[in-house]
């Protein structure tokens, strides 16, 4: 597996705006609510927004999730709304130019498609596992807690000669009383069902920076974990504001011979902006996988090992959520 940057579908890559809360669904990895914190490496994917500005004015680092059709394909949401706190069908199907379901995928990370559902406030995230019927239709079961505006994210790579990876996102409406989260603070450290996940290195608008997050229980590190996906650990950024969407893979893999099991996976990214983003990171341990959420700033002037922003003094406190 390789650490190149894939920047997708969503809003500008890395999103900021979560509050992290966990639970874990029949067919779904965790979410991350507002109450407790929540999150893959690859290759630009995405041009952006179709007038070319969804890399902030930084050339070469464009966005991607923007749009809902790209390269001849199409995001076809076939269930644009579903009710708050209830147990509903997520379906939804790719179509090519000649508007047939596409029924035939490469394999990445041991999926042929990988489905992220995020609220627009970044308050709710799910990394989901659909199922595809032979005639190209994808069916998840979901179960979105908080009512409000909602961005489907669709990752995947056509089967066909020379295509390319592709991030395409739809809206989806989640019907409700609805109050809007505050964007977490940013820290270093974020807790999440008795593990204390850390975070070093910083985000740069239009440079390559590598970013390590290191797992620990009871104080001590973690150095068994387990492959999910393919991976010791998938991260998933989005951008606060837009929802620009990144998905990076981590350095190395599972049985290469040098990658160990822990306690830090490394991944290497790219902010397509200076803004503030919310980083999801998905990790296994003991059969279970959680997901650790962190907040954090990318500016031009990043280039210490704390976060930058308005709120960056946050971190003398060792705030954890």
């Amino acid at each position: 597996m390789h650490t190149a940057v894939k920047i997708t579908a969503f809003t500008a890559i890395l999103a900021a705006s979560f509050g992290a809360a966990y639970e874990i669904g029949g067919s779904m990895d965790p979410i991350a609510d507002a109450t407790k914190p929540a999150a893959h490496t690859g290759h630009v994917e995405s041009p952006g927004p179709e007038d070319g500005s969804g890399d902030g004015g930084h050339a070469g680092t464009p966005a991607g999730g923007f749009q809902v059709s790209e390269a001849g394909y199409t995001l076809d949401l076939k269930t644009p709304r579903v009710q708050a706190a209830q147990k509903s069908e997520l379906r939804f199907a790719v179509r090519d130019r000649s508007g047939r379901q596409l029924t035939a995928y490469q394999r990445e990370h041991d999926k042929e498609l990988h489905l992220i559902v995020a609220s627009h406030d970044l308050a709710t995230y799910q990394h989901l596992h659909p199922t595809r019927a032979t005639d190209g239709t994808w069916s998840t079961p979901v179960n979105l807690s908080a009512a409000g505006d909602y961005r489907v994210f669709a990752d995947f790579t056509p089967a066909a000669k020379n295509a390319t990876n592709l991030t395409l996102g739809a809206d989806l409406a989640v019907s409700g009383s609805y109050k809007p989260a505050e964007l977490p603070k940013p820290s270093r450290i974020a807790a999440v069902d008795g593990y204390s996940v850390t975070l070093n290195g910083s985000l740069r608008p239009g440079a390559a920076e590598e970013l390590t997050l290191a797992v620990s229980k009871d104080g001590r590190p973690v150095t068994d974990l387990q492959p999910q996906l393919g991976a010791y650990g998938h991260l998933v950024a989005l951008r606060a504001g837009d929802l620009a969407y990144l998905h990076v893979h981590p350095n190395g893999e599972p049985g290469d011979g040098t990658t160990k099991s822990g306690p830090g996976v490394s991944f290497l990214a790219t902010a397509p902006s200076p803004a503030a983003y919310r980083l999801f990171l998905d990790f296994k341990h003991n059969g279970t996988v959680r997901t650790a959420a962190f907040t954090v700033y990318a500016e031009v002037s990043a280039g210490t090992s704390q976060p930058a922003g308005p709120a960056a003094e946050q971190e003398a406190d060792s705030h954890q959520h």
